[in-house]
């Protein structure tokens, strides 16, 4: 068990953690999401001491061991395996067998087993330093992104092998499906404070939706109760008869907490320009081989047509030519043989994985930009960088001070840019967070022209894939269909290759989800709330016109009463002291019902609010 105390934390003036608290119980599996920018890897460096918080704790108990994929890499046995097995605990440093199968599952077959980590590329040695953290079996497992070096056969062992975890789990990942797959709460930190919830990321999300409109919709309430209070006041201040209302209303108006309006946090909000294109076919692929000169061929006899419309996924575990696919098809690598034909009214645009090398460091966000169509002028340029999270000032930084997230978005600004009709996007959710991640998708829904892309993301390829190119079994093929239809037709090859370990691990899995049976009785309840407060704010909103009404019709007969008095007409005088008399009954009535149908709704209010509560009791 672990807890987080009230931890404070900011960078200058950028406060990150304003009292954040929560526990991480026994055998639980806890995702952390959050915004880009909003301190999930920073609460990872708190929780494994790596830095110190403001104020606050995080309380561990004794002899608690944490287990984190360090991204310092520093290999000191012959191989991968022997290295692998410096990861069991002491007590089991002879069950070579554990780190076999969880060195198989994460891609690395017994040959390359048996070769030295330094003939690794970065990313399989990131799986290496993963592999060591499971093996060793710790109290607390915290993982940071770890999709971003796994294929997409890894990413689905990797599910099997933590949905079996007995111990407790901190995971954060932009891969929605990857996390409600294996996590049983979700904290999120939100505004500079943490939430925590039973269940998956949907009802994390649909929860603070929810909060936040019922805030709002209080904020507004209060609003209109303090203007109210406030007219009472000045108006009847000087009538003795009224004294102990007024005084009342002044006490309550002093103990009224002012609920500030909420900050509009900013989001990826961006459509993709399309570029007009008549006809159907746009490329024509005709017995595609490629093949570096010391290795064997990545793919050959590759032939497909992309028209219209098409939205095409290239899946495959890593080093099998996918990235290249798309790096020949683009232009950049010559085919060893066969054919690309462009229609040429195609335009084509390139959104690389190893995006770092195409961006000029001395530049600025917007330069960047502006230089990615030479027709576009500066304000369309600023707009793009808005719609990319770069508004006022921060579209001015240096491309060599922003994060691996931040250069991803300057470049799918540059493709927002341009006008195209072609997509090739490689692996573009790696960096993005959830929120970045669904704008994406919308994008990619809303584009005209054709995309072409390469991800492990399950639940890209599940919401984007109409066609696939599978690399499986040293080769590439064309699959024509979606991609549960791929799952279902056998799906991947390897995965029965890829056992678990021996000894499953007791428990600990997710809780039985009931999110159809929540979402319903969470439905009732805001239906019998709405049915209950509706009529109130009616009223409410009635007694309001009527009090608007009277008070413009008082300021009229004020003006009148001047007129008759100056003119002496005793007469008129009396039928407008009548009148006002009238009017004012008329408002102090209306402001008594307020009172009381206001006491009403707020009632009504509290006791929905904890029968939705009990929904939620985590």
């Amino acid at each position: 068990m672990l807890s987080v105390e009230n931890i404070h934390k900011a960078y200058g003036q950028h406060k990150l953690f304003d009292g954040i608290s929560f526990r991480l119980n026994s055998r639980e599996k806890i995702g952390l999401v959050g915004r880009n920018g909003h301190g999930k890897t920073t609460l990872l460096r708190l929780i494994v001491g790596q830095e110190e918080p403001d104020e606050g704790a995080v309380i561990q108990p004794r002899n608690y061991r944490i287990g984190y994929v360090r991204q310092h890499l520093a290999f000191t046995q012959p191989t991968i395996l022997a290295e692998a097995i410096t990861g069991l605990p002491a007590h089991e440093s002879d069950q070579h067998w554990k780190a076999e199968r969880i060195l198989a599952g994460l891609g690395f077959c017994n040959q390359a087993q048996q070769r030295p980590p330094a003939e690794f590329s970065g990313g399989y040695q990131v799986r290496l330093n993963l592999a060591k953290v499971l093996i060793s079996e710790p109290d607390l497992l915290l993982l940071d992104e770890p999709t971003n070096y796994l294929d997409i056969t890894s990413i689905r062992w990797v599910i099997r092998f933590l949905q079996g975890w007995p111990r407790e789990l901190l995971l954060i990942t932009h891969d929605r499906s990857f996390m409600d797959q294996v996590v049983t709460h979700v904290v999120g930190l939100h505004r500079r404070r943490a939430r925590k919830i039973r269940g998956d990321t949907a009802k994390y999300y649909d929860q603070v939706a929810q909060d936040e409109e019922i805030y709002e919709k209080t904020r507004q309430n209060d609003e209109r109760r303090r203007r109210e209070i406030e007219l009472f006041i000045s108006r009847f201040r000087a009538k003795a008869r009224l004294a102990n209302m007024v005084q009342s209303r002044i006490k309550t108006l002093g103990k009224m907490e002012k609920k500030e309006r909420l900050e509009t946090i900013r989001s990826l909000d961006f459509a993709f320009r399309d570029h007009p294109y008549r006809g159907r076919q746009m490329m024509a692929v005709e017995n595609l081989a490629f093949g570096y000169p010391d290795g064997p061929p990545l793919f050959q006899n590759l032939s497909f047509n992309v028209n219209q419309g098409d939205r095409i996924a290239v899946i495959g575990r890593n080093g099998q030519g996918k990235t290249t696919l798309l790096k020949t098809l683009a232009g950049l690598l010559a085919p060893a043989e066969g054919t690309t034909r462009l229609n040429p009214n195609v335009r084509m645009g390139f959104y690389e994985q190893t995006h770092t090398t195409r961006l000029v460091p001395s530049r600025t966000v917007e330069e960047e930009i502006l230089s990615a169509h030479g027709d576009l002028d500066r304000q369309v340029a600023r707009s793009i960088c808005g719609a990319m999270m770069f508004s006022g000032d921060e579209a001015l930084k240096k491309i060599q001070v922003l994060s691996g997230g931040e250069k991803s978005r300057v470049l799918l600004g540059q493709l927002l840019a341009q006008p195209l009709n072609l997509l090739l996007l490689d692996e573009p959710s790696n960096h993005l967070d959830m929120d970045s991640c669904d704008a994406l998708l919308a994008a990619i829904d809303q584009f005209a022209g054709a995309v072409i892309i390469v991800t492990h993301n399950e639940m890209f390829l599940h919401a984007v894939a109409r066609r696939l190119i599978v690399f499986q079994e040293d080769q590439a093929v064309v699959f024509e269909g979606g991609y549960q239809r791929f799952l279902d037709a056998g799906g991947w090859h390897q995965e029965a290759d890829v056992a678990p370990p021996k000894r499953p691990y007791e428990g600990g899995g997710p809780v039985k989800r009931t999110r159809k049976q929540s979402r319903r009785e969470r439905s009732a309840i805001l239906t019998r709330r709405s049915k209950a407060i509706r009529p109130l704010e009616k009223d409410m909103a009635e007694i309001e016109g009527v009090i608007e009404t009277c008070e413009q019709r008082l300021k009229s007969l004020h003006t009148d009463m001047q007129r008759a008095t100056a003119r002496r007409d005793g007469q008129q005088i009396a039928k407008l002291g009548r009148a006002i008399k009238e009017c004012d009954q008329t408002i102090e009535t209306g402001f008594e019902r307020l009172d009381r149908l206001n006491t009403e709704l707020e009632a009504a209010k509290a006791r929905f609010d904890a029968q939705l509560a009990q929904l939620d009791p985590a």
